[in-house]
């Protein structure tokens, strides 16, 4: 199989408000741009425990496919890759958000948090899981288990956005994502697509130390995701 490149990564930092100096004898500053509100940033785009989604990956602009089972996983209980649309079939490209914290289905999903990912193919396609290594140059190899966390942490994995609208911590449907495990006390890898996958599939999906692994090589978005939400 042949590696797809990988993009490098893009350093998320803080935004700082610049101020507009006031000249000697000036009356008034320029106002502020306005702090963006709740209805401003689409409240009904914020994903909840519980929400359906469809994770796309950023690889070659947004061309990575879809998070996908397919095929049953060696010592454990479906293959996982990407998939060129959300519904290769029934359920295979639906997760379902749960906690991994004890937060109830409803509350808003924030960046930073750990959750679960269920997959819905025949109602249960097990929950996203790390176990063996991958193929160079990433890190573990990516299934489901039938158990939301088969060895400690390899069932969890931390949600970061890189930005939202409102900047409220909230994680919204279209923000750019990275989801990375929890394995080795957090060392498990982010969520990455490398190399060709399976039949009916796009690309395989391990984990890479690198936040988004091919963003050095020019061709970024292997390490990045976004979701939009379904009722299938």
């Amino acid at each position: 199989m042949s590696l797809i490149t990988r993009p490098a990564l893009a350093v998320v930092g803080l935004t700082a408000c610049a101020l507009t100096l006031l000249a000697p004898g000036t009356a008034h500053a320029t106002p502020a741009p306005p702090i963006a509100t709740e209805h401003q940033g689409h409240a009904t785009d914020v994903l909840t425990y519980g929400d359906k989604i469809h994770p796309q990956n950023g690889y070659n602009s947004w061309n990575g496919g879809y998070l996908d089972t397919n095929g049953h996983a060696t010592g454990n209980k479906y293959g996982v890759s990407t998939a060129s649309t959300p519904a290769r079939a029934p359920g295979t490209g639906t997760w379902e958000i749960l906690s991994a914290t004890g937060k109830p289905a409803g509350a808003d999903v924030i960046s930073g948090d750990t959750v679960h990912l269920h997959n819905l193919y025949g109602g249960d396609g097990g929950y996203l899981d790390t176990n063996g290594h991958a193929t160079a140059p990433n890190k573990y190899e990516v299934t489901t288990s039938s158990v939301k966390d088969r060895a400690t942490g390899t069932g969890r994995w931390r949600v970061f956005a890189e930005s939202s609208t409102p900047n409220d911590s909230k994680v919204r449907e279209g923000d750019v994502l990275r989801f990375l495990n929890g394995y080795d006390d957090w060392k498990g890898g982010f969520l990455d697509t490398a190399h060709a996958g399976p039949a009916g599939g796009l690309y395989e999906v391990s984990t890479s130390d690198y936040s988004d692994r091919s963003s050095g090589q020019g061709v970024p978005g292997t390490g990045t995701w976004k979701a939009t939400k379904t009722t299938l």
